[in-house]
């Protein structure tokens, strides 16, 4: 498979960040739900054009992120947004690992289970573009913020891309860790009835 040398990026809305064992609601408009364990960048400050020599002197830590994916609804725009943003779809946490704290961050074992079955397993150096590539890119286009949360990609083995496909149902359990950093897990559920959004406190 022929990769674009350039970096493709979407964005979560904030409404869809959810705690780290927070219920995953599954959308009743679709059955396309799909898990992708990731490892976070937090952004610590306030920054705009940031070379790849000085970019991690940005990063404040790391942390572990489900990037909840309805697959039919991301498809359905270039941006992808739709499908990257339904509420409760970006579970994070458990905690941020402050970047001192974690000497190689391209030396990290990544695995997602569902149900106790490992979907996932590789490590961090299977990025396709680097941390101090991906602040270098964002921040030559906007300012970033404090608190900002950068997703990093995942290794193979989405359902999505199985044979057949393997969506998440509910009552599925979805785990995701991060060596050095630690582990969310998440419960998928029928979106409870008159839902609406709550920010987090």
């Amino acid at each position: 498979m022929k990769f674009s040398p350039y970096q493709t990026w979407f964005n979560k809305q904030v409404t869809c960040i959810n705690g780290p064992y927070d219920n995953i609601h599954m959308p009743d408009v679709s059955g396309e739900l799909d898990y992708e364990g990731e490892m976070a960048i937090v952004v610590g400050k306030r920054c705009r054009n940031v070379s790849k020599e000085d970019a991690y002197d940005v990063i404040a830590g790391y942390t572990v992120c489900n990037d909840v994916s309805v697959r039919d609804w991301q498809l359905r725009a270039p941006t992808t947004t739709l499908g990257k943003s339904f509420d409760t779809h970006g579970p994070t946490g458990p905690w941020i690992v402050t970047a001192d704290e974690i000497p190689d961050p391209y030396d990290l074992i990544l695995k997602t289970w569902v149900n106790g079955e490992i979907r996932m397993d590789g490590k961090t150096d299977e990025f396709l573009h680097n941390c101090d590539e991906m602040i270098a890119e964002l921040s030559s286009v906007f300012t970033l913020e404090p608190g900002d949360i950068l997703t990093t990609g995942s290794p193979a083995g989405v359902g999505a891309l199985m044979d057949p496909p393997q969506f998440l149902m509910v009552g599925d359990v979805v785990r995701v860790e991060v060596q050095g950093i630690g582990v969310i897990e998440n419960k998928v559920i029928e979106t409870p009835p008159n839902y609406v959004y709550k920010p987090l406190r």
